[in-house]
């Protein structure tokens, strides 16, 4: 496209010059032609005086002499005498004075019309001016004009119109450069990082600059290429939180295998529920990977609301029943009236079952454990404490990174960091503490009216005030002192 531009500037600028250029440089080789002319007139006029006074030889000669022509012997004069007063007729003879350039067949034939003309010689142009004398006479005044007189200039103006012109192509084809470069360039960018986007590399965004409907391209690829971004951060987190919830019903199913009794077809059983547990587990670890290594999605999930309640009522009647097969102890308090909170049901359920799986995966049987819902009409947050009397959790803020890749065996890294993803999308946070019974204590704080962390609208200072109240409360109740333990 650039070159293109500079074609069609130079084939334009070149056509302009010549309509132009071609045009003046003839009228320029006209006038000097015309002025040449004009001063042989001049001199041929400054003999008629002279004419008219006197037909003397020597005072004739030094008249002519005393011309620029006369003197360049460019000049003579027909004089005709008293035995031959016509010069035009063939019979007599005429008194030439000077140096003449037209031939007698030439002069008698210019007699005939008797007025001013000129005639084309080898050499030059010859300028014959008819002038009368004493007697009714006729003399003729002839100046020669040479070709050099009649370009004099020409050659300059041609070469000082050729110089104009070649600098008016070379000025256009620079301009025209210079705008192609600057439409071109954005045009290479968004087609070198559409190339680059369909290569995987996400990251790439076109900068917004050339001209107005490339800007519109720009802006229409960036925000494409964050669709595709928010999209795959969405897949990927989709395939990561549903492979975390197949843990939960492969959890029932590990412990229900241990009251199998011994036995090829006990074994064969746990054997493939501990290989089914390890391809979820690569598929956790994999999908956790490819996020780790693309651009972070600004986009945020489907929002909802739910009663929390509600919900830890159903999941602790589900993890009860394994509770009392392992001889747990299970407590709920603080879950009897509703409360609404803004997340969805599918995501605070996954939340809950990633909070109280870890304890049955991570605690030996018999190992109690509690849930316990904090919450006011006046207060716009929710505090749920899932406690354990197990030897708690020895690096919670190691606990906290796993969903980046600090898992240690047995372990996804991923189910604290749906329930901290799940509490940020709220405004509020996820914290590892020391529990009243001994052991770790997992506190998931719920904004009731608060915005995600990741932007939205921002927060009254009341409501800020009762949260900061609400997590004394918490701290009061359960100090966040951590134990040397299991990682979860």
């Amino acid at each position: 496209m650039r070159w293109a531009l500079v074609r069609i500037s130079l084939a334009v600028t070149s056509m302009v010059v010549l309509a132009f250029a071609v045009p003046l440089g003839l009228v320029v080789q006209e006038m000097a032609g015309d002025r040449a002319i004009g001063n042989a007139e001049r001199q041929a006029a400054a003999i008629g005086p002279v004419l008219a006074i006197t037909g003397d030889r020597d005072q004739l000669e030094r008249a002519v002499a005393s011309t620029e022509a006369g003197a360049a012997g460019r000049m003579a004069v027909w004089l005709p005498t008293a035995d031959a007063p016509d010069p035009a007729d063939p019979g007599r003879e005429a008194l030439v004075i000077g140096d003449p350039h037209t031939s007698d067949e030439d002069f008698r034939a210019f007699t005939e019309f008797a007025r001013a003309a000129t005639l084309e010689v080898p050499g030059g142009v010859i300028l014959l001016q008819p002038t009368a004398v004493s007697g009714e006479r006729i003399a003729v005044v002839e100046v020669f004009v040479p070709d050099a007189d009649l370009a004099t200039g020409v050659t300059t103006a041609w070469l000082v119109l050729a110089g104009v012109g070649i600098a008016l192509v070379a000025g256009s084809l620079v301009i025209a450069d210079r705008l192609g470069r600057r439409t071109v360039r954005p045009a290479e960018q968004l087609a070198g990082a559409a190339r680059r986007l369909g290569e995987g590399r996400l990251d790439v965004r076109v900068p917004e600059a050339g001209p107005a409907e490339l800007r519109e391209a720009a802006v229409a690829f960036n925000s494409m290429a964050d669709q595709v971004v928010r999209l795959l951060a969405n897949e990927r987190e989709l395939a990561a939180d549903l492979s975390h919830r197949l843990r939960t019903p492969l959890t029932v199913l590990r412990l229900n295998t241990a009251t199998l009794g011994e036995g090829d077809a006990a074994d064969q059983t746990r054997h493939a529920v501990d290989q089914l547990e390890a391809e979820i587990d690569q598929i956790i670890h994999t999908v956790r990977e490819q996020r780790s290594h693309s651009p972070e999605s600004a986009g945020t999930g489907e929002r909802g609301e739910v009663d929390a309640a509600e919900v830890i009522r159903e999941r602790m009647a589900f993890w009860s029943a394994l509770a009392e097969d392992e001889g747990r102890e299970a407590r709920l308090s603080g879950a009897d009236a509703p409360v609404r909170v803004p997340v969805p049901r599918a995501d605070l359920v996954a939340a809950l079952d990633a909070m109280l799986g870890n304890v049955f995966r991570h605690t030996p049987e018999g190992t109690a454990f509690a849930v316990d819902v904090h919450h006011a009409s006046t207060d716009d947050a929710v505090i749920v404490l899932v406690s354990d009397a197990g030897e708690g959790i020895a690096d919670p803020d190691a606990a906290l990174r796993r969903g980046h890749g600090h898992g240690g065996p047995g372990s996804t890294g991923l189910g604290l960091d749906i329930v901290r993803r799940l509490a940020e999308s709220t405004g509020g946070d996820l914290r590892i503490g020391r529990s009243v019974l001994g052991g770790a204590e997992i506190r998931l704080w719920l904004a009731r009216g608060g915005t995600a962390a990741d932007g939205g609208p921002g927060r009254d200072p009341g409501p800020a005030r009762r949260r900061a109240q609400a997590r004394r409360r918490t701290r009061h109740q359960a100090p966040p002192s951590p134990l040397p333990g299991k990682r979860r």
